[in-house]
């Protein structure tokens, strides 16, 4: 069989190659192994920057002592090394995959996982669990593997050869005025929720736009009366981007605030508006009393979101106090979309009597 022009290498310099599609490739030998590598590119310069990491990573490779060693210990050491660059929700969200991980790779060495070893993972595993799932156990393997390869135990991360599956985004559902009143009366006929304070916080978020992470950190110390004003932390583990922001203190929100500090039987500054999590379960049990259909603890984000588009407040503006980075981008995007009710009560707007009779005006002289 005659090799394809395309598929002919000709030597171009010490250890690199160059195809008919003018592609360099490297070929070098270590210890006696012969190495191939296509370095993607067709620059000489890049071309020569990449073959030299192929070598240093190639060289570091031989004689590891370590180069057998298994998944298994190997995880480990990556957890345990991203630890603190990762806030404890997102580092445990690394271990479940690797959890998900381990029976499909379980006793094989790190170098010994290839292609077909991550493929049939995909293929077996990918049927059972959601795009989401799939995606962050994906992301976990090249980790893993990546830190193999930046300490000399693995040449090559065949997990950067699979993609992300697409995502189908859930539709959030967002209650109606009607409805967030309905879910309130709910939760305040409830002596549980209304006691143990989840009924406030439900209000605290649909009047806030705050994450629930968020509002359950803030204390009697970041309510300013004076200027009006919220300020949130986070607490210890800070906000999504890690940065404080303030917003106004809405005047629904003041209410809440008011009542919360003349009920508080610990109202020294640095104790907290709320002692528990989440609503959730709260809003679950009154959602089913009320008849409505549940709504999630985010969904009093998208609650608030809404109402102040609805509002006209610029995207800008929302954007800065849900503490968002991209100038109202994300928000146009995400919460830009308005409820049924509202949407039909513009659609009144667009009344004009259809069966109108127009006259022709006279033209003079005609």
């Amino acid at each position: 069989m005659i090799a394809k022009k395309s598929q002919i290498l000709k030597r171009v310099g010490e250890c690199l190659y160059r195809n008919g599609h003018r592609t360099y490739f490297a070929l070098i030998k270590i210890s006696g192994k012969q190495i191939k590598r296509s370095l993607k590119t067709d620059d000489l310069a890049i071309a020569k920057r990449y073959l030299a990491e192929l070598r240093s990573r190639a060289e570091r490779l031989h004689g590891k002592a370590n180069r057998g060693i298994r998944l298994e210990a190997l995880k480990a050491n990556c957890l345990e090394s991203i630890k603190s660059n990762l806030k404890p929700k997102s580092w445990d969200r690394r271990r479940v995959a690797i959890v998900g991980l381990t029976p499909f790779f379980k006793g094989m060495s790190a170098k010994s996982i290839g292609y077909q070893e991550i493929d049939e993972w995909r293929r077996r595993r990918g049927a059972k669990i959601s795009s989401r799932s799939h995606n962050i156990e994906l992301e976990t393997l090249k980790l893993v593997l990546r830190y193999a390869g930046d300490r000399g135990i693995l040449l090559d991360n065949h997990a950067d050869k699979f993609k992300r599956r697409k995502e189908t985004k859930a539709v959030v559902k967002i209650p109606t005025r009607q409805e967030f009143t309905a879910l309130m009366a709910g939760l305040n006929s409830a002596s549980k929720a209304v006691a143990s304070g989840a009924a406030a916080m439900v209000e605290f978020l649909a009047y806030s736009g705050m994450r629930v992470g968020e509002a359950r950190e803030v204390k009697f110390r970041d309510i300013n009366f004076d200027n009006l004003s919220v300020l949130i932390t986070g607490g210890a583990e800070g906000t999504k981007n890690y940065e404080q922001r303030v917003i106004p203190l809405f005047p629904n929100l003041r209410k809440v605030v008011e009542r919360l500090i003349n009920s508080a039987q610990d109202g020294s500054p640095n104790a907290k508006l709320f002692k528990i999590q989440s609503p959730r379960g709260a809003m679950k049990n009154a959602c089913e009393r009320m008849g409505l259909e549940p709504f999630t603890v985010h969904a009093l984000r998208h609650f608030f979101a809404s109402n102040a588009i609805e509002q006209d407040i610029n995207f800008k503006v929302i954007a800065e106090w849900f503490g968002h980075k991209d100038g109202g981008v994300l928000v146009a995007k995400r919460y830009g979309h308005l409820r049924s009710e509202f949407s039909a009560s513009m659609a009144e707007r667009m009344s004009f009597d259809a069966d109108q009779r127009w006259e022709v005006p006279e033209v003079a002289g005609s």
